[in-house]
């Protein structure tokens, strides 16, 4: 009989707890102004004069890869007069692994390239921002499995 009495007052208890607002959060939101980009390889179009590539310079796996981003005038002359960015993140863990957007450095030979860091398996986001003069002219991301 002495349970009886304890049970109702860990219920009473439990009734009167609210959780810490941390734990009522939810994921950051989901980046809703970024257009899902075709696959890697494909030509895309930038503006009206411009277009470009991407892929991983190696198939992906987990560790860090290499990003890359080619630019192009729609007459196929390389261009790096864009700034690009970008990140890698997991939608189903948003935020989690996020690192914030790192602007992309240019290679020798005109490549956008940046280093992703793939630290589990499973669903994957890599995000691109296109700026030309500070002005936001794309803004994509890549969905792939790991």
């Amino acid at each position: 009989m002495k349970l009886l009495p304890m049970v109702l007052l860990l219920s009473l208890i439990l009734a009167e707890v609210t959780p810490p607002a941390a734990w009522a959060q939810t994921a950051p939101a989901v980046r809703r102004d970024f257009r899902v980009l075709p696959k890697p390889g494909e030509k895309i179009p930038l503006d009206a004069t411009h277009y470009f590539t991407y892929g991983f310079a190696k198939s992906p796996k987990l560790g860090t890869t290499v990003m890359r981003v080619e630019i192009f005038t729609r007459e196929g002359a390389r261009d790096t007069s864009y700034v690009v960015q970008g990140d890698a993140d997991m939608p189903s863990m948003r935020g989690v692994h996020r690192a914030g957007d790192k602007d992309f450095s240019i290679s020798n030979k005109g490549v956008y390239l940046l280093p992703v860091r793939l630290v589990m398996p499973g669903d994957w986001e890599v995000s691109f921002i296109f700026l030309k003069n500070g002005k936001s002219v794309l803004r994509g991301c890549y969905l792939f499995d790991l």
